[in-house]
């Protein structure tokens, strides 16, 4: 295999744009806008590590999909009843994943879903109350094959 001169040049001038601009980076959130969605959503409130349970695998094969399940110890009552419960991924392109909204006719404050995780990284499920305390829980999760393009 030869190389003319001009596929020289062109390689020249490619590597010259990659090192004046660096190299292309998959978008992952940073830790701004993962504090950034906690503090959104318990409205500046220290969450509680209490009463939220995350199951989530401590290895995930492929990061396409992940199952994660969320139980919120909570009386369900007119009173004293969650309200709202997200999913956050601090390593994804964008950290929110879903929110689950509830009511005391829900019964119980728990949900079951898959989501799609880029890397290795933390999962984080909060929880809000109709009393306005705010309770988290997190897991890392090992990512082998990512599932946002990693």
């Amino acid at each position: 295999m030869t190389i003319t001169r001009r596929q020289a040049l062109a390689f020249g001038a490619g590597a010259a744009v990659v090192a004046v601009t660096g190299l292309p980076r998959v978008g992952l959130a940073d830790t701004d806008k993962v504090q950034a969605a906690i503090d959104a959503f318990s409205g500046g409130a220290t969450p509680e590590q209490a009463m939220v349970s995350l199951t989530a695998p401590e290895i995930a094969e492929n990061g396409n999909t992940v199952p994660i399940s969320v139980t919120v110890d909570s009386p369900m009552s007119d009173d004293d009843h969650v309200t709202d419960l997200t999913l956050l991924a601090a390593g994804n392109p964008s950290p929110g994943v879903a929110t689950f909204h509830f009511t005391p006719m829900s019964g119980y404050a728990e949900a079951t879903t898959r989501m799609r995780l880029a890397q290795t990284q933390d999962v984080i499920a909060l929880a809000r109350t109709s009393t306005g305390k705010v309770y988290i829980d997190r897991k890392t999760v090992k990512v082998t094959i990512g599932g946002c393009g990693g």
